[in-house]
């Protein structure tokens, strides 16, 4: 990318993938695919997204190998800085001038929604696989653009659900104060209440908070049965730390988080995390299949072991099935793209039975989990207990009557 400068944006290009067999069809704008990743290289989502989106792009591109087709790749990445003007900005110039064909990943639900803003009705694809408002497939649903791995109200809902099914009735919130937080709470504070449970309060935290002491000292003293923390990243970690040094779950109250990883659960040990409820839509652990794509993620360049997160998974799932439909259309153009993307339901190798809604929504089950004791762990990452099983027609709102309009 041009026009930015590499020191502040991080801004690089990553891979161009050809296949021998000469050039794409002409359909593909400038005989390329250009998939730009965006997202939070630097700041508080660095471990769950940031380089590992990169590479499970570029593994996307390499296990795409041309489509048998001859079909060219290239993936370029930026960091939005968690700005919504920096992500607008990005997009327009990747857009405009660099001709990128399709936006991968974007944490962060305010810098989401402005990317599916400057996408819409251009010819570019929004995959947001990362990005968690539940707006992209309501009020703010776009034909360009397709919602992967969670959003808010299967994150609210079903885990508001799974919780009081198991008796978690009184709820406290340590909310993030900026969309994502907010969607969270109130998607889960409307299950809570509809289905006889209670709300005693809530504190609201700013992004990048390394104090949380107020907010659950706060949480604790409400006697609240599930503290309910709707954050995410380093905010997520900070407060679950500093609850550890409270006691809070010795004292009898149980803690959830709405949006963990497991890159998350390494980063604070099984000694802070255990017995935390959490709910995920991937787990490297699951079956061969997810272990077979953590094993190659964690020897990729830079990754150093680490095993993938749900974002991460979900960058590769939306970039491959992107390029799948590229191949199978032969545009790159979104009002061709996406429609195609559309008509897939089948089995994806990391989320399960999949099937790509006409809103845009991708919905597969969702697992609600509980991290282990130190002692339960055999080998490095194994950190989870699975719970419960959510089918995928339960775990995601359903589509609005007819779909949510495609024409905006």
């Amino acid at each position: 990318m041009r026009g930015f400068g590499i020191g502040r944006f991080g801004i690089g290009l990553a891979l161009a993938l050809a296949c021998a067999a000469g050039n794409a069809r002409a359909e593909i704008s400038d005989n390329v695919v250009r998939v730009g990743v965006l997202n939070d290289i630097s700041g508080i989502f660095q471990d769950t997204n940031g380089m590992g989106s990169v590479e499970a792009a570029r593994m996307a591109a390499e296990d795409f190998n041309g489509g048998g087709k001859g079909i060219k790749v290239e993936i370029v990445y930026a960091d939005h800085q968690n700005k919504a003007d920096v992500g607008s900005a990005i997009a327009r110039k990747w857009l405009d001038v660099e001709g990128v064909d399709a936006i991968v990943d974007v944490p962060n639900s305010a810098v989401g929604l402005a990317i599916n803003t400057v996408l819409r009705d251009s010819r570019m694809t929004f995959l947001a696989s990362s990005t968690a408002s539940s707006d992209l497939t309501g009020k703010a649903c776009s034909p360009n653009t397709i919602q992967w791995v969670n959003d808010a109200w299967a994150t609210g809902n079903t885990t508001a659900a799974a919780m009081m099914q198991r008796g978690g009735k009184d709820w406290y919130f340590v909310t993030v104060d900026y969309a994502l937080g907010k969607g969270i709470e109130a998607e889960a504070t409307n299950y809570i209440e509809k289905h006889g449970g209670k709300v005693l309060g809530s504190s609201k935290h700013p992004l990048g908070t390394s104090d949380f002491a107020s907010f659950l000292l706060q949480a604790q003293n409400s006697k609240a049965k599930v503290i309910g923390l709707a954050n995410a990243g380093g905010d997520t970690i900070n407060a679950v730390k500093q609850a550890a040094e409270f006691g809070i779950q010795q004292g009898g109250q149980t803690m959830v988080a709405f949006l963990l990883f497991v890159n998350d659960v390494h980063g604070m040990g099984l000694k802070v995390a255990q017995g935390l409820q959490l709910l995920e839509a991937f787990y490297w652990d699951m079956n061969d299949d997810t272990r077979a794509f953590a094993k190659r993620f964690a020897a990729r360049p830079g990754m150093n072991g680490k095993m993938p997160s749900g974002n991460q998974a979900g960058v590769y799932a939306s970039t491959l099935a992107y390029l799948n439909a590229v191949a199978a259309t032969g545009s790159d153009d979104a009002k061709v793209v996406v429609p195609q993307m559309k008509t897939f339901k089948g089995k994806d190798k990391l989320f399960g039975e999949t099937t790509i809604r006409q809103d845009g929504r991708v919905i597969h089950p969702m697992y609600l989990f509980e991290v282990k004791k130190p002692e339960e762990s055999k080998y490095p990452y194994d950190y989870y207990r699975l719970i419960a099983t959510i089918p995928a027609e339960q775990a995601f709102r359903p589509p609005a009557d007819g779909g949510c309009s495609l024409v905006k």
